[in-house]
């Protein structure tokens, strides 16, 4: 299979850049964000591509990057925490499903995710009540990171190498030729 060996998906605090990176580690390979490659293509952070540019054409950015890493990295690939709600989106991480591929819903509860968000950051989507608005996007997101997973990790309670060793250790039980397992729960 061509394509990532890992996609990690999840809201913000779910770890998901940190674990990329330390996944990747484990397999050898290189991590690669999509925001990252978002604010390279722009030239600015996210949070001025908002409010110069808006949350359209920011999500534009962004689907052109997921598709992009999709077809061109191997490695271990971080998605930005809205990108599973684009169509195009979904679509294209069902082709890499059914090829084969790995993608895991890195879960966090808000009480995990607070502290590790710091919501005082710039993070665009959390202006306001970044409780309030964090609880909002989850209640929306959540459906939708468990319809696109194929591996299901709660991180509460765990540190990025812990999540890491998870996925790894579900990554190199399955044999290559062998069915992968979907477990969500």
């Amino acid at each position: 299979m061509r394509g990532p060996v890992a996609v990690l998906v999840g809201p913000p605090g779910s770890g998901k850049s940190t674990v990329a990176r330390q996944l990747a580690a484990r397999l050898g390979t290189t991590s690669r964000d999509t925001d990252e490659d978002v604010e390279r293509t722009a030239g600015k952070p996210i949070a001025e591509i908002f409010v110069d540019d808006g949350e359209p054409h920011f999500r534009a950015l962004e689907r052109a990057a997921v598709l992009a890493a999709l077809t061109e990295h191997e490695g271990v690939l971080a998605l930005g925490g809205g990108a599973v709600l684009d169509a195009v989106t979904q679509e294209a991480l069902g082709l890499y499903r059914e090829a084969g591929g790995t993608v895991v819903f890195l879960d966090v509860t808000l009480a995990h995710a607070a502290p590790r968000v710091g919501f005082a950051t710039a993070r665009p989507l959390l202006l306001g009540n970044p409780r309030g608005q964090w609880q909002a996007l989850m209640e929306a997101r959540r459906p939708v990171y468990h319809e696109v997973s194929t591996l299901h990790v709660l991180t509460d309670t765990l540190k990025p190498a812990q999540v890491a060793d998870e996925i790894h250790a579900a990554l190199t039980s399955v044999a290559p030729d062998s069915p992968r397992e979907e477990p969500h729960d």
